[in-house]
């Protein structure tokens, strides 16, 4: 640490998730056990233990780094139970979903736009698609395969019983074409549940909803949503009248373009005190453009452009081109085409994990897209200057942290979006 720096001895951190419907305890297992593989491998040490909060579901870290003592406390501030309620569709309302997303994507040129920038997330968002029409038609040439040897075995046995001809051969052939598609409908809807009951291994339910939450309102915030980013907002504010020297917001995933709003908001009400502890905010793996580049996604734009000339915060912007689930490296405030005069923020960084973790560790992860979605959130074989544990239980400011760092080489910062109007 230099003595330019400002030593933190206490840290408040926010941890915003993605659209995740699992219960908030698996970070805070995450944290615990990554935090003790880095620590491990890095040198210092870290202890983490459970806390109770009626408001949200936090721990404490205590950790040693560079033989500095610092505390901190990291809350997760928990929208599952809105992505559980938006998860909660039957198969037929998912397949609506489906072509409901599938069409605004497409006619509003978004689609094409988003590959134009990085093919892995545009990819991974037509995965779910094209699963999802797989599997119905596995369910359907199943169905009407099994339909057809009903009809087919009843018609032999009339055969067989001679009755070739009349009106019982002609009202028995009606009831097994009924009966034929009664089994097709039968087996495809069986096919169908069973499918949906393997998406735990498969994602293609889950996805589908992720990418239909956003596509419902055409980037607009469901109002529930809306009523949870204020909470969020009262929590944190609060958290600048503690005893603590830096307030880190942390936003994962479709977690970074909830956290960008959350904190435009405290920002414009004046809620962030000019003498009191340091606000940060530390954007990961992000997928912005997914909901910044469709037509009603104003108020998004709006906050990316006002969050980037801010001085009262630092937000640093870290993804990996190796995690394609994210659209990394795309800055998205300028790709959003919203840049506004005097634009600081975000910086741009990259994990860069074919560097940082260890051949034989990437090489393990590679086709594990949602768990290289995660390595943000854990231990690094060869960490450079990222290091989640020591930005969230260091002595060092985010700010001093990446004082004078250049933005990766390899970013994308020019206008993608057709849409770049903003609220008023």
């Amino acid at each position: 640490m230099s003595d330019e720096t400002t030593r933190v001895k206490r840290r408040r951190v926010f941890h915003i998730p993605g659209y995740d419907p699992m219960p908030p305890r698996r970070y805070r297992e995450l944290y615990r056990t990554e935090g003790a593989a880095q620590a491990k491998i890095s040198g210092y040490d870290i202890d983490v233990r459970a806390k109770a909060s009626e408001e949200t579901f936090s721990w404490t870290v205590n950790a040693n780094i560079d033989h500095y003592d610092v505390a901190a406390r990291i809350d997760v501030l928990v929208w599952s139970d809105i992505v559980r309620d938006s998860m909660a569709q039957s198969i037929p309302a998912t397949y609506l979903q489906l072509f409901q997303t599938s069409w605004t994507y497409i006619t509003t040129g978004t689609l094409r736009r988003l590959f134009w920038m990085r093919k892995g997330p545009v990819i991974a968002a037509l995965y779910p698609i094209g699963m999802l029409l797989l599997q119905l038609f596995v369910a359907l040439w199943l169905g009407g395969f099994l339909g057809g040897l009903v009809e087919a075995g009843i018609l032999w046995l009339l055969t067989l019983a001679g009755l070739t001809e009349g009106a019982v051969l002609t009202l028995t052939g009606w009831v097994a074409a009924l009966l034929k598609y009664a089994v097709w409908a039968v087996v495809a809807f069986v096919v169908l549940r069973w499918f949906k009951a393997q998406d735990h291994r498969l994602f293609a339910y889950y996805l589908m909803h992720d990418y239909a939450f956003s596509a419902r309102l055409r980037g607009a915030n469901p109002p529930a949503l809306e009523e949870r980013m204020k909470a969020f907002a009262n929590t944190i504010a609060d958290a600048f009248s503690g005893n603590v020297d830096e307030v880190l917001v942390v936003g994962h995933s479709s977690g970074a373009h909830i956290a960008i709003s959350v904190l435009a908001d405290l920002i414009r009400d004046g809620r962030v005190p000019a003498d009191g502890p340091k606000l940060a905010f530390l954007s990961l793996g992000q997928v912005v453009p997914m909901v910044s580049f469709l037509p009603r996604a104003r108020r998004l734009r709006s906050d990316l452009a006002f969050l980037a000339t801010q001085d009262a915060l630092t937000w640093i912007d870290v993804s990996a081109p190796g995690d394609g689930c994210s659209f990394a490296l795309c800055d998205p405030v300028a790709v959003t085409g919203v840049t506004p005069p005097g634009k600081r923020w975000p910086l741009v960084l990259s994990a860069a994990f074919t560097q940082t973790l260890s051949d034989e560790t990437f090489k393990s992860l590679r086709w594990r897209f949602f768990r290289l979605h995660f390595q943000y959130l854990c231990a690094f074989d060869r960490p450079k200057d990222y290091d989640y544990f020591q930005i969230t239980a260091g002595p060092v400011l985010l700010a001093d942290r990446y004082r004078g760092r250049q933005p990766s080489k390899s970013r994308i910062d020019v206008p993608v979006s057709k849409y770049t109007s903003r609220e008023p």
